[in-house]
């Protein structure tokens, strides 16, 4: 049984271990979701961090396909705002050559970083472009199909697969939905990021009412990424998910962005050169027994109109983290009547989901 679930993995470093280490777990993390029957794995980007060692998602993409033989791995995503589009097509389309079918291209819209780690993927003089229009730049070079008027006329993206990457956009927000449903793209709303379920409702109606179909996809294509932690009781979930905390730094200038500690907040205050405050709350996770956990996310997927998730599992404990995913595969295939069922439902009206 192929679960409606994915992966997403940040590659952390637990306190007192090396950076080896922590890629030698993410590939553990994937060759455990493909045994199990997971949809999906994508790993993320993220920078100037002693917590976190992905950095390069496409170089790690292509380490991680080579250690498993049918799971789709992806990213979750590019920050494409610092990179050259042509690039990142060039980087996929190897990526989808070396491993046809199994390759998905989510696109971030954070910078995955301090300002400094900004200056230095984009230079000081940064990159004036829009993301919109980079990211229609990467649908286009993905495809080879570089329109006459542009720029770039001619140019020839090399290598050319006979299955392009499919391209996500990531967000939290109303305005990265807008996004993607301009382009015409499948939409992640990261929900472990933003844990306002009204916003997060908002964006996947705006999401689906907005929607233009484009050549890659006909209808809208919603999935919900949020924090999951499964034990063997309520009460041990409750305390792994205490580990938990949302931190987010306002700037004054009315950005709002999501790290992983107190620290980095200030620190990425005291580089962004303007005021600022830093709100800590406790993280939203879906937590619980396995029974307990389906049943909340049962509920989710009807509440959203979605289908498919993608769980981020934040657990200080490595075997605690695998005894998560074992746990929520057993209470999707223990549930596996009503998977039958909801993969049956029709694609809601005001835009379908699939």
């Amino acid at each position: 049984m192929t679960i409606p679930v994915g992966i997403l993995d940040q590659t952390p470093i637990y306190e007192g271990e090396t950076a080896e280490q922590s890629f030698q777990r993410t590939l553990q993390l994937a060759q455990l979701a493909e045994r199990l029957g997971y949809q999906r794995f994508w790993v993320s980007e993220h920078h100037d961090s002693a917590h976190v060692s992905g950095s390069s998602p496409e170089v790690l993409i292509s380490h991680l396909l080579a250690h498993t033989s049918k799971l789709t791995i992806g990213s979750g995503g590019v920050m494409l705002q610092h990179y050259s589009p042509y690039k990142v097509a060039e980087n996929f389309n190897v990526l989808a050559s070396l491993a046809p079918g199994r390759v998905e291209l989510g696109i971030g819209r954070a910078p995955g970083g301090l300002p400094r780690s900004t200056r230095a993927l984009q230079g000081e003089q940064g990159d004036a472009r829009s993301l919109t229009d980079k990211l229609e730049e990467t649908r286009r070079f993905l495809r080879n199909e570089v329109s006459e008027d542009h720029p770039l006329a001619g140019i020839h993206v090399s290598p050319q697969p006979a299955q392009p990457a499919p391209l996500f956009l990531l967000g939290a927000s109303r305005d990265s939905a807008e996004l993607a449903a301009q382009q015409g793209l499948p939409y992640v709303f990261s929900l472990f990021i933003n844990g306002d379920e009204n916003i997060a409702l908002e964006a996947i109606e705006t999401y689906r009412q907005s929607f233009v179909p484009s050549p890659e996809l006909a209808q809208p294509h919603a999935i919900l990424a949020l924090s999951v932690i499964v034990a063997d009781t309520d009460e041990q979930a409750n305390e792994l998910a205490g580990e938990n905390l949302s931190v987010k730094i306002h700037l004054n200038s009315g950005r709002v962005l999501t790290v992983a500690t107190v620290e980095q907040a200030e620190e990425f205050g005291r580089q962004s050169n303007e005021p600022f405050r830093i709100e800590v709350k406790e993280a939203k996770v879906v937590k619980g027994s396995p029974a307990s956990v389906y049943a909340q996310l049962f509920d989710i997927r009807q509440r959203f109109g979605v289908k498919e998730l993608v769980v981020h599992t934040v657990i200080r404990s490595f075997e605690q983290r695998v005894r998560s995913f074992e746990l929520l595969q057993q209470a999707f295939v223990e549930n596996e009547h009503n998977e039958e069922a909801w993969a049956s439902v029709p694609a809601v009206s005001s835009g379908s989901v699939s």
